[in-house]
């Protein structure tokens, strides 16, 4: 059981770590929101990878063929996602933090669904995660469903532990930026994504 939940926090760790789309975003809504909308956004992509999970443990051939047989439009739309929400970052306006019986504008909720559908618009992750439980050996056919369980909730749990001291790291420097920096952060982030989903599109188109 504790060898389950140390592989399953290292997996967790393993798939939030890498700077990608979302940790960009992560980054900049932490940035412009506060950390709790970091760490909400951060989340929402981990409950993505938390469903694909799910699927590579008790769906793994059905979910597979259908990645091969439709990968090419699966890339396709995924990348597009991708590079739309980047354009969105891109010429969005920093929000200032709001004042007493101000109504918030963004909520924790609305960071979490989107970062989990940005998320879940790229099942490829699958390859991912198959590749990382093959590396750790991580729940095999005699595992016991309490203990698939369990494993599966330490991923999130790794996946936790990084959100909160990435976010918590980015907050301290938030006081020592203005507005015009938070707008070039936006659009830094919102280049960086732009730029990792047209790379996708043209991997796609290439193949």
């Amino acid at each position: 059981m504790v060898e389950i939940i140390i592989k399953g926090i290292l997996i967790g760790l393993c798939i939030s770590v890498p700077l990608g789309p979302i940790g960009m975003l992560t980054i900049q809504r932490t940035l412009n929101r506060g950390q709790k909308f970091g760490i909400a956004t951060g989340l929402g992509a981990t409950f993505s990878d938390l469903v694909y999970t799910v699927i590579t443990l008790f769906f793994l051939s059905f979910v597979l063929d259908f990645i091969e047989d439709h990968r090419f439009i699966i890339q396709l739309v995924g990348s597009v996602v991708v590079a739309a929400f980047g354009y969105y970052i891109f010429t969005s306006h920093p929000a200032n933090q709001p004042k007493p019986n101000e109504p918030v504008k963004h909520t924790l909720l609305g960071d979490f669904i989107s970062s989990f559908g940005l998320t879940f618009s790229n099942p490829l992750v699958l390859f991912v995660l198959i590749a990382l439980f093959a590396r750790f050996e991580f729940i095999g056919n005699g595992t016991t469903l309490f203990v698939s369980i369990c494993g599966i909730l330490s991923i999130l749990g790794g996946a936790l532990i990084w959100w909160s001291l990435l976010t918590f790291l980015i907050s301290r420097f938030k006081n020592k930026l203005n507005m015009r920096d938070l707008k070039i952060i936006n659009q830094v982030t919102g280049s960086i994504i732009i730029c990792i989903g047209f790379v996708g599109l043209i991997l796609s188109l290439l193949k």
